[in-house]
């Protein structure tokens, strides 16, 4: 098993071997960056002489768990992708970390965050999970970081809902590609509530296929430059923007009258013959003629159709635009009436 230890950062460093001036203590308390990336670590030693670290790159090693990285109080950037980790911890003395990479690993939930109140980014990416499960979020840990992460990448997770994540305010850049999105109201909700995002990726999900999907996005997203990795032209989203504000002012302005009783809507059947509620109409509902004693209406009809003459009642000379479908339906009701 291979350890990152002090001994192995001393044998590895060409700059501590070019200067034998400097004791191993001394260069290893003036080490600010350390990169240990594809060595076959698989377990992290205590390092607590290099207590000047800012950044450390341990990326696409054999390490199981993070640990002795406490005395890295000045540590900014940490890079851990493409390692066997299963659960975040032991980050909690991190608290000047802006930059954490955790892709690639096996990570199930994003946990343990809520002392890092200086992260910016956080990348997820791509974890090696069971099959049919997604990546979870703790409550607690994106509550911590509303008001910091301004980057955060969970491509390829199985994620179907993003409706945790409205708390993450300050978000300017999401990548979420190749999940399993596909309800356009969440996400159009959840990224209204974003309003300075920049970046967005969503490329790969379902929603993608939706209606008008891009036209809808960058309309919520009023500060969105680029959307799946395509810049947005400003002369279009502010077209979008104006078209989609048209199109509520006049909604409004509908259901307004329609409450208020201003909207009348335009007679819609058209009968040749007596008024559907005569005892003298020929056809029942269900267009068949009625029995027996159901003839041509007389010049006198009841009292409700007195005022109406046999002019007004069957229109010769009058021009009314209509389909060629409603013409077929009012042949076949003259043809069972006899007209």
């Amino acid at each position: 098993m291979v350890r990152l230890t002090m001994d192995l950062i001393a044998k590895s460093s060409n700059h501590f071997k070019n200067k034998r001036s400097y004791s191993l203590p001394k260069y290893l308390k003036k080490l600010t960056h350390l990169n240990f990336s594809n060595r076959n670590i698989e377990d992290i030693d205590d390092l607590s002489m290099c207590r000047n670290l800012t950044v450390l790159y341990l990326y696409d090693n054999q390490i199981s768990q993070i640990c002795n990285l406490g005395f890295a109080s000045n540590l900014t950037h940490l890079y851990m992708q493409n390692n066997n980790i299963t659960h975040i911890d032991n980050l909690s003395g991190l608290q000047k970390l802006s930059k954490l990479y955790l892709g690639g690993n096996s990570i199930t939930v994003v946990e343990g965050l809520e002392e890092l109140g200086e992260l910016k980014e956080l990348h997820m990416e791509g974890q090696r999970l069971p099959s049919g499960e997604k990546l979870l979020f703790d409550p607690r840990t994106l509550l911590s970081l509303a008001e910091s992460l301004g980057v955060l990448n969970i491509n390829k997770n199985n994620i179907d809902d993003v409706r945790d994540l409205a708390i993450l305010k300050k978000l300017t850049h999401f990548f979420a590609a190749d999940n399993q999105l596909q309800d356009m109201q969440d996400i159009e909700l959840v990224f209204s509530q974003w309003p300075q995002l920049h970046r967005m990726d969503l490329s790969g999900n379902p929603v993608c296929h939706k209606p008008k999907y891009r036209d809808r996005l960058i309309t919520v997203c009023k500060s969105l430059n680029e959307l799946d990795g395509k810049e947005i032209n400003e002369l279009s989203r502010q077209f979008l923007i104006n078209w989609k504000a048209s199109k509520d002012a006049k909604k409004k302005l509908k259901d307004e009258r329609i409450m208020t009783g201003q909207i009348t809507y335009p007679f819609t059947d058209f009968h040749m013959g007596p008024h559907p509620s005569s005892k003298y109409n020929c056809t029942n509902v269900l267009g068949k003629r009625n029995p027996p004693g159901c003839g041509r209406p007389s010049r006198k009809v009841r009292s409700e159709h007195s005022q109406l003459d046999s002019a007004a009642m069957r229109p010769r000379n009058v021009k009314i635009p209509v389909s060629a479908g409603l013409l077929s339906d009012v042949a076949d009701n003259a043809k069972v009436c006899g007209l």
